[in-house]
């Protein structure tokens, strides 16, 4: 049962990342490579944070509100240099790696004394407690969210993603909804790294390596798995998240080395994409004998 609720944990941990690169990769269609240099950006200012003495809830809004910022680089980069947006995320990950030594001024922090958003207790189980608390945050989150793309902003940046020329008909800068939608999602992974860290007590500079696969494949096993399941995005998301972690216990428990997950993370992702682009092939053909034999 402990492994059970510890995977539902980590789930609805990565669930916050992978509604945060929802944003960038199925709205914006961007590959943000900036989120992994702002998770491990979120857990490293956590650690200085709680060491002291922060409270951890105003921890998590200073998280947020810091991750912003690399998201907000990497797309004023993109745009006003013309760099390519999957190189600026790059770029702007690799800067973020000395920052994130600056942080505490090494490398690793432990933090097990401090105080973590995990010490309310609801139940006589600390799982069960862990579990709860991240529910409520997953959910809040995303009915913050929901609330937002039905707001003129929000609207605007969906459209942003699907037609630049139509934001502009409108009398719209798409560029400032860019620019929006990357710094909320590297605010959602600096978050999910702030949640993570406070989890183990443990921040690392190396944390945030394969978190974009991670996402990803959380994001394409939600919208593959619940395809036809009439929900928001911001849900397939996180439900693609828990999945995505009973996979991997799964795997690990018939006996995957844990040293080679992210191989099989990216396995992952590969088998699904390849299976989404055979389903779309098999639904244009039937598309195309259906218009055959109307006309």
């Amino acid at each position: 049962m402990n492994l059970i609720l510890s995977t539902l944990e980590q789930g609805l941990i990565y669930a916050v990342l992978a509604m945060g690169v929802y944003i960038s990769y199925k709205i914006l269609n961007i590959a943000d490579m900036t989120v992994e240099g702002s998770f491990p950006l979120g857990g490293l200012v956590s650690a200085f944070l709680l060491t002291k003495g922060v409270n951890p809830i105003l921890c998590l809004v200073i998280t947020f509100l810091i991750g912003l910022l690399p998201g907000i680089l990497s797309a004023i980069l993109s745009i006003k240099l013309n760099i390519n947006a999957l190189l600026a995320g790059i770029l702007t990950m690799t800067m973020l790696y000395s920052v994130n030594l600056r942080v505490n001024g090494k490398p690793n922090v432990a933090f097990t004394k401090a105080n973590t958003i995990y010490d309310f207790s609801f139940t006589s189980n600390e799982y069960v407690d862990r579990i709860i608390i991240l529910l409520i945050i997953v959910l809040l989150l995303k009915l913050v969210y929901d609330w937002f793309f039905k707001t003129k902003m929000g609207y605007m940046l969906t459209v942003t993603g699907d037609n630049k020329s139509l934001v502009k008909s409108l009398g719209e800068n798409p560029n400032k909804f860019i620019i929006i939608g990357l710094g909320l999602a590297n605010g959602m992974a600096a978050l999910s790294g702030s949640l993570f860290a406070q989890s183990v007590k443990f921040a690392d500079t190396q944390m945030g390596i394969g978190t974009m696969v991670i996402s990803l494949a959380s994001i394409i096993i939600g919208f593959t798995l619940f395809r036809n399941l009439n929900i928001k995005g911001t849900t397939r998301a996180i439900m693609g998240a828990i999945v995505y972690k009973i996979i991997g216990t799964i795997a690990i428990e018939l006996g995957l080395n844990p040293n080679d997950l992210k191989m099989i993370n990216s396995l992952i992702v590969i088998v699904f994409i390849l299976y989404n682009n055979s389903y779309s092939d098999i639904r244009r053909k039937l598309k195309i004998r259906k218009e055959g034999k109307n006309a």
